[in-house]
């Protein structure tokens, strides 16, 4: 790998997931930015840390990697995946009501996350609070992303626009699927779909597709306050052993 070129990077604190562990989500979106395909799948090998140097190089299949000294932390590899099994998105309304839902009464085990924590701000978090969409086998939630989340041209950075797809993930294991506190995002399958610009509505909203032992799958989408879809994935969650 020493014959690609490669960045240092080092993720701030405030973009964590668990604390001192960066935000898998972000990190996810940082290496998609890196590999040549509109399609990319990101494996995670071991916790990111935040405010800690790590190496984000390119690797011959197209990809890239990160890694801190010898340990292979994740690593991202074009790959296809469809799209037109996507369910449509829920209204903003019924979005907005299953946000407000779950606010109201959250599970046990909440942390202050980049992606849903309960006192982050529009400018300081994604705010990503799914709760049960009442008669559909989803959750999500409406959410606006502040203007300071984005960049000189008014649009939410790649690597957040992957942000948007992690945590409802957790979200859809907890409450569709009895999941307790504290799983982790294995890996995460993207494709970017349009630019997505700060200070709109957006609905970010998630399913279960399996589910076995420690381990369940989920497909995840991010639209537009009237339906577009601007992404969807794909997320394989790991509860931690005992």
């Amino acid at each position: 790998m020493s014959t690609f070129a490669f960045d240092t990077i080092t993720v701030p604190e405030h973009l964590h997931g668990y604390p001192g562990v960066a935000y898998g989500g972000y990190v996810a979106g940082l290496l998609a930015g890196r590999s040549a395909a509109e399609t990319v799948r990101v494996d995670f090998r071991r916790p990111v840390p935040t405010e800690t140097p790590v190496r984000l190089a390119g690797t011959p299949e197209g990809g890239c990697a990160l890694t801190d000294g010898e340990l292979l932390l994740a690593a991202a590899t074009p790959t296809a995946f469809e799209v037109t099994d996507t369910p449509g998105a829920p209204s903003w309304e019924r979005a907005s009501a299953a946000a407000e839902a779950y606010r109201a009464a959250p599970p046990d085990g909440q942390v202050d996350c980049f992606g849903c924590g309960l006192d982050r701000t529009p400018a300081t978090g994604l705010r990503l609070h799914c709760g049960v969409v009442p008669g559909r086998e989803m959750v999500a939630t409406a959410w606006t992303p502040g203007r300071e989340l984005g960049g000189a041209d008014g649009l939410l950075p790649a690597e957040l626009v992957w942000g948007a797809l992690d945590c409802p993930g957790n979200a859809a294991g907890r409450l569709l699927d009895d999941r307790p506190a504290g799983a982790v995002t294995a890996a995460l399958t993207a494709r970017l779909l349009r630019p997505v610009r700060v200070g709109e509505g957006l609905v970010s909203y998630a399913w279960l597709l399996s589910g076995s032992g420690r381990k369940y799958t989920v497909g995840t989408a991010l639209a537009t306050a009237d339906g577009e879809l601007c992404a969807v994935g794909e997320a394989l969650w790991v509860q931690p052993r005992g």
